[in-house]
């Protein structure tokens, strides 16, 4: 196929009961869509039926592809392979539950043709809607997070986990042929190598929808304010190779 517009890129780790309908969804909107696209499925080493229920789906889904590993390595991995693997001018990545359905890229699109680089999905800024609303301990925990993320690393981005990510070619190249968390840190080691390499960041709202079949725990915000403190350290090292 001629080189896409948007590649989908979506990591996924034991999704065979959630994968089928995210894949039905995404088809359904992207299939009524005038620009072309991939969709990239990116298994984490999966010990369930997910790799082969996207074999099966390839005959039905148009420019539905499998990208294998074997070996659990983590979300930040798979992700930073499939944004290598793509070949779409435009490179989003999105979460196997659906949690915000691919119909919000279009809203990215006037961001995009404006020059933005980095375009991200934000459940914290004005304009999200959020079904259920999260609850208190979560939300508490998810501001506490941001305000630490902020302070240390990033700061204007108040939603740095929200997984719906777009990235641009050059960007995605940069960007993931660098980075190196594979754990829940990675989606704030990205924006901390974009803004590093000088690409202007969009945060815009979002719907999303929450799954309580959720891989992410509370132990996960502990988790990715390590690795902040742990990507603040080596960006003051220069432990990136941020002109390749």
């Amino acid at each position: 196929m001629a080189k896409p517009y948007l590649s989908v890129i979506i990591p996924v780790y034991n999704e065979a009961k959630r994968l089928p309908l995210t894949l039905i969804d995404i088809d359904r909107h992207l299939s009524e869509q005038e620009y072309s696209y991939e969709i990239l499925v990116v298994n984490d080493g999966s010990k369930d039926a997910t790799a082969e229920i996207v074999e099966r789906f390839k005959p039905l889904i148009e420019n539905l592809k499998l990208v294998d590993f074997k070996e659990n390595r983590g979300k930040g991995a798979v992700v930073r392979d499939g944004m290598q693997a793509a070949k779409g001018n435009w490179r989003l990545f999105m979460d196997a539950d659906n949690s915000t359905s691919i119909i919000e890229f279009n809203k990215m699109i006037p961001y995009l043709d404006e020059g933005y680089e980095v375009v991200i999905g934000s459940r914290a800024v004005k304009g999200s809607k959020l079904n259920p609303a999260s609850s208190l301990l979560r939300s508490l925990a998810g501001k506490f997070g941001n305000v630490i993320v902020q302070l240390t690393l990033l700061h204007g981005i108040w939603d740095t986990q929200c997984g719906f990510k777009c990235f641009s070619e050059e960007a995605a190249r940069r960007i993931f042929s660098i980075a190196r968390l594979n754990g829940w840190g990675f989606d704030a080691e990205a924006l901390a190598l974009a803004k590093k390499l000088g690409y202007q960041i969009k945060e815009m709202p979002v719907h999303w929808v929450s799954d309580s079949y959720s891989h992410v725990r509370l132990s996960s915000y502990f988790l990715v304010l390590w690795d902040t403190l742990r990507i603040r350290w080596w960006l003051w090292r220069k432990s990136y190779n941020l002109n390749g």
